[in-house]
């Protein structure tokens, strides 16, 4: 397995109807990052939108799946494949109901909880042992379907929040280029954004 190569995968739904709703958070956060480095990511490979960027001395290939969240993983895996990426070094952003929001948090491993998209990647790659950044889009609340609030949008408030979650992701997705998963689980976990 090559370790120079690292895949940043943000996870979301294709197309206009999807654009803004809270399980398009990865795609969000992939953009921040293509801007602040300037990658192109119009190149349509691995059922997905990619793009390539060497950053912080590493080889790394940004991946927004096309497949709809429940198959991302049949992205991910074609990506892996290509590039013979490890596991661990795949970090997968995602969105999160269970932790508060105005946070950001991020794991080594685990379980894929109710997320379809993770799921799809564990069964993929047949391993829970790759890094995630997960972006908080708030709690379902009791009267709503999970699936109709994920595919919801952000009311001005919570936009404003969002909109500062997703750049402390970006953060950390440099964080974790930068120097290791640990130290950045050790600097962002934790952190509460404020209205």
């Amino acid at each position: 397995m090559e370790d120079k190569f690292y895949l940043i995968v943000g996870l979301g739904n294709p197309g206009k109807n999807y654009v803004g709703t809270r399980h398009n958070v990865g795609y969000g956060v992939i953009d921040i990052l293509a801007k602040r480095h300037d990658i192109s990511m119009n190149r349509e490979k691995f059922k997905s939108f990619y793009g390539q960027k060497n950053l912080f001395e590493k080889k790394c290939i940004f991946l927004k799946p096309l497949t709809y969240m429940n198959l991302s993983g049949e992205a991910v895996i074609d990506a892996a494949k290509y590039f013979n990426i490890n596991p661990k070094n795949i970090i997968v952003i995602v969105d999160d109901i269970d932790i508060p929001f105005g946070t950001v948090k991020i794991k080594k491993k685990g379980s894929a909880g109710t997320h379809n998209g993770l799921k799809s990647i564990i069964y993929q790659l047949e391993t829970e042992e790759f890094p995630r950044v997960k972006v908080s889009v708030g709690k379902c609340p009791s009267y709503m379907d999970l699936k109709d609030f994920v595919l919801s949008g952000f009311s001005a408030n919570e936009s404003e929040i969002l909109n500062k979650e997703l750049e402390l992701s970006a953060d950390a997705v440099e964080e974790i280029l930068r120097a290791d998963v640990d130290k950045a689980m050790c600097k962002f976990n934790g952190v509460v954004i404020e209205e």
